[in-house]
């Protein structure tokens, strides 16, 4: 299992504490300093059985700069916004899990955190 995090934030805090309280076997990946690449997120965006625009972080200053919020959602833009992606990290939704059982989830609730422990931590 691994866990995309931000150490400032405070839902990957929260996750990382819920995975060390149930003895959790996992790995952390700090992805504003270890960023994914294109392939990465491609893999983590099937896995999560989610399009781009899905885990984008629109709020964040990098989106508004690059006028995320008007791009289309739709199979023609998946390639522009994988590469928005992986060129600012920071629009990545947190924390991401993959699971053992190949799945993966944004674990911004306990509820999420707890679906990841269960789909296994091998």
């Amino acid at each position: 299992m691994e866990i995309w995090i931000n150490p400032a934030c405070s839902k990957c805090r929260g996750a990382l504490s819920l995975l060390d309280a149930e003895g959790a076997d996992y790995t952390v990946r700090r992805y504003l300093e270890d960023v994914p690449g294109k392939d990465e997120i491609r893999a983590v965006l099937k896995r999560l059985d989610l399009e781009p625009w899905d885990i984008t972080r629109t709020q964040e200053t990098a989106a508004k700069e690059l006028g995320l919020k008007e791009w289309p959602r739709e199979a023609g833009a998946r390639e522009r916004w994988i590469t928005a992606l992986a060129e600012h990290p920071r629009l990545i939704q947190r924390p991401i899990i993959t699971a053992a059982d190949g799945t993966a989830l944004v674990a911004r609730t306990e509820e999420a955190v707890r679906a990841a422990l269960a789909r296994g931590t091998s």
